[in-house]
């Protein structure tokens, strides 16, 4: 249960990533509502990360909840800010999901 509180976990800093590239160039209000949303997704992520670590390591949990949120930022960044998915990014992208995979099998 606490791996999939963990995934949660780095889902949620993925989105206070997006909320944050959200802000950009924005004020007022709009910019006081996704500054919310960052605050709302950064406590949630903490908090499950929280959670997640009672039972699994922090040595394995940390990078994994870091990895899910890298990941997660760039394929948000390429699909909603046009980010470029050059060959390269993709293949880090990819050695850093087979990175989070094995810490999984190894734990």
């Amino acid at each position: 249960m606490n791996w999939i509180i963990l995934i949660i976990a780095g889902c949620c800093e993925t989105g206070f990533a997006f909320c944050l590239g959200k802000m950009k160039g924005l004020e007022g209000a709009p910019w006081w509502w996704w500054g919310a949303g960052f605050i709302v997704m950064l406590t949630l992520s903490m908090v499950l990360l929280a959670k997640a670590v009672q039972t699994i390591p922090i040595g394995t949990a940390y990078p994994v909840w870091t990895g899910i949120g890298a990941v997660g930022t760039v394929v948000v960044g390429i699909i909603f800010f046009n980010e470029p998915a050059t060959f390269w990014r993709m293949f880090f992208i990819t050695t850093l999901i087979l990175s989070i995979v094995g810490l999984k099998m190894v734990h």
